[in-house]
């Protein structure tokens, strides 16, 4: 954290949210709100004058939306940016496609004042993941929040970043996992940055592969977006998981918004349970209970464990039960995350066996199911 407090911009038409955010934040003592803008053309300004280390922007607003606008702060003054959105299925779509843009992370947009108020520490917590988080322009340009580049925000014309909705064309899925045995699982956690890090690994990866199970910390009802997103673009099913699913080859299962997926034995393969129980590290889901869950499922010797980009110490224990049990574990590395707080700490408890950049995934989880294949078959 930074000697001085992190300055906040608060981007909204509604002068309710502007308020309420403002005062739940203001308990902060690391956080400081610099300044709210009631639309993209006052916030222009506003960057200009007050210089924040943050901004917070919701998507649908007057006489720009927030989406147009955080394309142009991305192409002319890259820093993080926290999505505030509508619980609707529309709102779920375009926080995904901000997310894809450039921002860091979204936050479900409050229903009335007391639920903003009793948000405002989660919504803290992220603007400090913010603020050390990496940010790319979509020419590639990386900034942090605390270099205090110079704004040279206009409202000229952008270039739309790279369109993911046709990268998975021409891959031909090599079937639903027939040569994967069922008691082989691959599990992967992410947190702030994720969304975009598992769609760049999981695009790139075959049909014929073990089944899988992910926690991104993502709000409710932007999960289901996120699984029907990467649905469209994996050769494989992607979907949210539901109570009683059956992990199985060739199938993806994304922990829902709000709920901890937990892996148990069932015969020769595993059953998702999900359950409302406390938060683990603040959060819910929790990579935390989804690794403990595989381990005590008896899953070790038959796992491949991923940590990817995120704040905060979520899934480093539940990775270093999965490597004392026989598992494969695998942690990003800090050059290629967004936020190397989660891979930190599962490197510093010697968790992770493997330390890879996120281009070098995809790979690695190929050569692996191509191996437990291999073994299967007696090779």
């Amino acid at each position: 954290m930074p000697s001085r407090p992190i300055r906040v911009l608060i981007i909204d038409d509604s002068a309710l949210v502007r308020k309420v955010l403002t005062e739940s934040l203001a308990t902060d003592p690391e956080i400081e709100v610099v300044g709210t803008a009631i639309d993209p053309y006052v916030a222009r300004d506003k960057i200009r004058q007050l210089n924040p280390d943050v901004l917070t922007l919701d998507l649908e607003m007057p006489r720009m939306d927030g989406l147009s606008f955080l394309k142009l702060v991305m192409k002319h003054r890259p820093m993080p940016v926290i999505i505030i959105s509508s619980l609707k299925a529309d709102g779920s779509a375009r926080a995904l496609e901000a997310l894809q843009a450039g921002a860091v992370d979204v936050v479900a947009k409050p229903g009335s004042a007391y639920s903003a108020a009793a948000d405002g520490a989660a919504l803290a917590a992220k603007i400090k993941a913010a603020f050390q988080a990496r940010v790319r322009s979509p020419s590639g340009t990386t900034a942090r929040a605390r270099e205090g580049a110079a704004s040279t925000l206009t409202t000229a014309p952008t270039l739309c970043p790279p369109n993911l909705e046709t990268a998975g064309e021409g891959r031909q899925a090599s079937g639903p996992g027939r040569h994967c045995s069922s008691k082989q699982i691959i599990l992967m956690g992410a947190s702030t940055g994720g969304t975009e890090a598992l769609t760049m690994v999981l695009t790139n990866l075959s049909g014929t592969l073990p089944g899988i199970c992910i926690v991104q910390h993502i709000p409710a009802y932007f999960s289901g977006a996120f699984a029907e997103r990467l649905n469209h673009l994996c050769p494989f099913e992607v979907r949210e998981a539901s109570h009683g699913d059956k992990v199985q080859p060739g199938l993806a299962l994304v922990a829902p918004g709000g709920r901890h997926l937990v892996l148990r034995r069932a015969g020769a393969t595993y059953e998702v349970e999900l359950n409302d129980g406390p938060q683990v590290h603040h959060q819910r889901p929790s990579v935390d209970v989804l690794f403990d869950s595989a381990a005590r499922a008896g899953a070790g010797p038959h796992a491949l464990a991923l940590l990817l980009t995120g704040m905060g110490a979520d899934g480093a224990a539940g990775m270093l039960k999965l490597k004392e049990a026989g598992a494969t574990t695998v942690a990003q590395n800090e050059e290629s995350c967004v936020v190397f707080g989660m891979p930190r700490e599962a490197i510093r408890l010697g968790a992770a066996q493997t330390i890879l950049p996120l281009e070098q995934m995809a790979t690695f989880i190929q050569r692996y199911a191509i191996d437990v294949a291999i073994a299967d078959a007696g090779v």
